[in-house]
């Protein structure tokens, strides 16, 4: 079968890699549609992000949706022919923290399409592909390929949402619209959020970000001060999700963040930030990271099955994984591309 295989910065082919043998608790599925991410395009652009570099050929991604081609042995409640949607993470189980119900910081952690590690994991955007069982997760037929794809984005942003804590009522600020700031939007929203501003530096981010539920987008490039009316009594904002691990949007929402404020940083910065400590000391602000998901993939999943959040104004554009220097092109536009999507029909 044929994969997109990165070799390094801008070197990404077409290749002939082998399916895996089908294991007892495994399905075989053929992927039909993938979803190009920031990490993926970290990898393409640069050959990784932060310390992480490729050191080997490696299968790029890990937001897929496909349908089931052959099941082992031992697997129950899933047939030949059904749509599912992927989650990329795989867990040991065994671990302390897998242990203790964090399975996100897994000690023995595979992820698609990753260089965290030696030798790689290798990701999904191929024909086919061997999964656990337990990382199917059905689709019902009213939801599209694309839609399924992006279950895992939307599970990033839903695991933000839950370290931000109960949401109900409260007022929202997201800082950057690209495709998880916009599903973060979404995520809050159907947590309860009663307000949600959403700032960035470009326009089309933020007619997307209206789109999927935004009360107010401000465009900070073009008004800087448009978030000053917040800052008054201390700040009106009970949340903030930071979406565009950038400092200097950071540190401007700590003005309008109310004291006791929750920050939860989602977007990471090309290097480490610099934190005005004495405000988040004299407004008793609370700064809480957040990383993947776990049971938010199904979570994902089901509000997607049940039509409770509606991602498809989030499409740009779906192009054949052989036209994947496009597609990546494309994805990198953010005056003109949220999510692009590749084919792999």
């Amino acid at each position: 079968m044929e994969a997109l295989v990165i070799h390094a910065p801008g070197d990404l082919r077409v290749e002939d890699v082998p399916t895996p043998e089908l294991g007892p608790m495994q399905l075989q599925v053929r992927v039909r549609c993938g979803g190009i991410c920031g990490s993926d395009l970290h990898y393409y652009q640069h050959g990784g992000f932060g310390t992480v570099r490729i050191q080997q050929p490696m299968v790029l991604g890990h937001e897929v949706a496909g349908v089931v081609e052959a099941v082992g042995r031992d697997v129950l409640g899933c047939s030949v022919g059904e749509r599912i949607a992927i989650s990329p993470s795989r867990p040991c189980g065994a671990c302390r923290y897998c242990q203790m119900g964090l399975q996100n910081h897994c000690l023995d952690m595979r992820y698609f399409g990753s260089a965290m590690r030696m030798p790689h994991v290798q990701g999904a955007f191929r024909q086919q592909i061997v999964v656990e069982a337990h990382q199917a997760h059905r689709l019902d037929d009213d939801v599209s390929d694309a839609e399924g794809a992006m279950a895992e984005p939307l599970a990033v942003a839903l695991h933000a949402v839950n370290r931000a804590g109960p949401m109900l009522g409260k007022a929202v600020l997201v800082t950057g619209c690209g495709p998880i700031g916009a599903m973060a939007v979404i995520a809050a929203r159907r947590a309860g959020a009663a307000l949600i501003v959403a700032t960035d530096l470009t326009a089309h981010p933020l007619r997307k970000a209206a789109q999927v539920g935004a009360d107010e987008t401000i465009n900070v490039a073009e008004d800087p001060a448009a978030l000053a009316k917040y800052a008054g009594e201390k700040g009106r904002f009970d949340v903030l999700l930071e979406a565009s691990g950038n400092e200097r949007a950071l540190k401007g929402a700590l003005d309008v963040l109310r004291p006791r404020g929750i920050i939860v940083q989602l977007g990471l910065a090309g290097s480490e930030m610099s934190l005005p400590v004495n405000t988040i000391v004299a407004k008793e602000l609370e700064l809480r990271g957040t990383f993947r998901f776990h049971e938010e993939f199904a979570t994902a999943v089901q509000l997607i099955n049940k039509g409770l959040v509606d991602l498809k104004p989030l499409v740009s554009a779906t192009l054949p994984y052989r036209d994947a220097a496009r597609a990546f092109a494309l994805a990198a536009d953010r005056t003109q591309a949220m999510k692009v999507l590749l084919d792999f029909e």
